[in-house]
């Protein structure tokens, strides 16, 4: 059973990643947030992973933190829900913002995701409803945000105010203060705030 990979992320598609473990390279099936929080090509990653075997395929699944494949394997439990639909869901919702959505029974809010009809997201919800509240869930206060590797900037500094300007460009909160914790580790404390701005927003839209 592989249930870690740490190595260098060797190349990434839609819904792919390629880690390079010592000239090894897996092909890792991941969510859009997965992806987004891995980092750029090149760049040193660590996926926590969940192998699937069936009669015709054996697949590997990647995800950025252990929240996020603890609710995969959630998820899959529900009948309708394999690992193309699973993936999916953590694609559209955090895992803060999935566990308040069973937590509350709003299945619109499941249905979000691509592939998820309102049946299938209200069997979603009135399956995991009991179970969503010991769930564990990324971001702080453990709803809404996914920053992984990297804490949120320090408010009222260089780098809050660097990530809420990638917030009014549109970016999600998440996506804007990882961008910016990895621009800082790469220009240092001492970047003035529009070279922070400059290089968080190139490293938020790759």
């Amino acid at each position: 059973m592989i249930a870690k990979l740490s190595g260098r992320l060797d190349a990434t598609g839609e819904d792919w990643a390629i880690v390079d473990v010592g000239g090894v390279g897996y092909l890792v099936h991941c969510s859009r947030r997965t992806l987004a929080a891995l980092g750029e090509v090149g760049e040193a990653c660590t996926v926590h992973t969940e192998l699937q075997v069936s009669e015709n395929d054996m697949r590997l699944l990647g995800f950025a933190e252990g929240a996020e494949r603890d609710w995969f394997r959630l998820l899959t439990q529900v009948q309708g829900v394999g690992s193309k639909v699973g993936l999916a869901i953590l694609s559209a919702l955090s895992t803060g913002e999935l566990r308040d959505a069973c937590g509350k029974g709003d299945a619109a809010m499941v249905a979000r995701a691509q592939g998820v009809g309102p049946k299938l997201a209200g069997r979603i919800v009135n399956e995991l409803k009991d179970k969503a509240g010991a769930m564990p869930a990324s971001g702080p206060g453990g709803s809404g945000g996914f920053a992984v590797g990297a804490a949120a900037a320090p408010a009222g500094s260089k780098g809050a105010d660097a990530a809420s300007a990638l917030e009014n460009l549109g970016f999600k909160p998440a996506v804007a203060t990882q961008a910016v914790a990895r621009a800082l580790a790469e220009l240092g404390e001492g970047a003035s705030e529009g070279d922070l701005i400059r290089v968080a927003l190139k490293k938020a839209a790759s």
